[in-house]
């Protein structure tokens, strides 16, 4: 019983919240912001700022800064995760209800798992069975008809998930970062400034001046969705359990799809919801696994 509410103290239930709350509602700060800021501008700006606060305070803490080879390290993984991972979100989400989207990224466990097989670590049968059903739901959330509608969403989308499982992977086995908050600034600000040069050969262009619901949910993704929630993430994984660090994963989802139909007005069909629940099943049965 000690362990437990040692597990749940204060701290980690705010951290808690701000995972499953912050993160979940993202997905319609970016759609909002994408009424002014393009893609990959808008990801571009947002993360270069944010790691460049990040990395400004670490050195101000003292913290050396990351080596060349953590540098290398932070611009292959920032490209998989920042680059190709969001930035491909805000590309789907131009055509695809963020709901949806955030439903889509659930399956992101899974995926995980599977890229796993390639460096040795098998899964166990709670797992593989977690990982067959969140993709049958991922498979009826596409028959959908927002994702029918939108080819080029579903591509974009597809390609962000698989980008991020892949990054998630390779910073953990083969490309590990600088450590702690030094390593995630120095990913954010390298991923950061490749979307901004891909925002630029692209020929992007904001529409200036920018409403207030633009800024304020481009201020919201940089100090809640990057700054905030990622701390609370971290400390999540030095005082609980990992499956209680991973629960951000199957209640994102809900939290997002909640948003996305009251404050959004988005509209999701109770097939997508019911795709939905059944992607949200293998994540609990995957993380149960684990």
């Amino acid at each position: 019983m000690s362990n437990l509410r040692a597990r749940l103290s204060p701290m980690v239930l705010l951290c808690l919240a701000a995972t499953w709350v912050i993160w979940g509602s993202t997905y319609l700060a970016i759609r909002f912001a994408l009424r002014g800021l393009p893609p990959f501008f808008q990801m571009g700006s947002r993360f270069v700022v944010a790691g460049g606060l990040v990395l400004a305070w670490m050195r101000w803490r003292g913290a050396p800064w990351p080596t060349w080879r953590q540098w290398g390290h932070a611009a292959i993984v920032g490209s998989l995760l920042l680059v190709t991972g969001m930035g491909g979100t805000a590309v789907a989400e131009q055509t695809l209800p963020s709901g949806l989207v955030v439903a889509f990224v659930a399956v992101i466990p899974a995926l995980v798992s599977l890229f796993n097989l390639f460096v040795g670590i098998r899964p166990g049968r709670l797992e593989l069975a977690g990982m067959a059903v969140g993709f049958i739901g991922v498979l009826l959330l596409t028959r959908g008809a927002a994702f029918h509608a939108s080819p080029t969403g579903l591509a974009a989308i597809s390609l962000a998930v698989c980008s991020w499982a892949l990054g998630s992977v390779l910073s953990q086995r083969s490309y590990p970062l600088a450590p702690g908050a030094m390593g995630y600034g120095s990913e954010m600000l390298v991923g950061g400034i490749f979307l901004l040069l891909i925002s630029l050969a692209v020929g992007e262009h904001p529409q200036w001046p920018l409403e207030p619901l633009v800024w304020g949910s481009w201020l919201y993704l940089v100090i809640c969705g990057s700054l905030l929630a990622f701390n609370a993430y971290m400390y999540l994984l030095d005082h609980s359990s990992a499956a209680m660090a991973s629960s951000y994963a199957f209640i994102n989802p809900l939290i997002g799809m909640l948003l996305g139909t009251t404050l959004g007005g988005e509209i999701v069909s109770g097939d997508e919801w019911m795709a939905a629940g059944v992607i949200l099943a293998g994540v609990v049965l995957l993380l149960s696994g684990r």
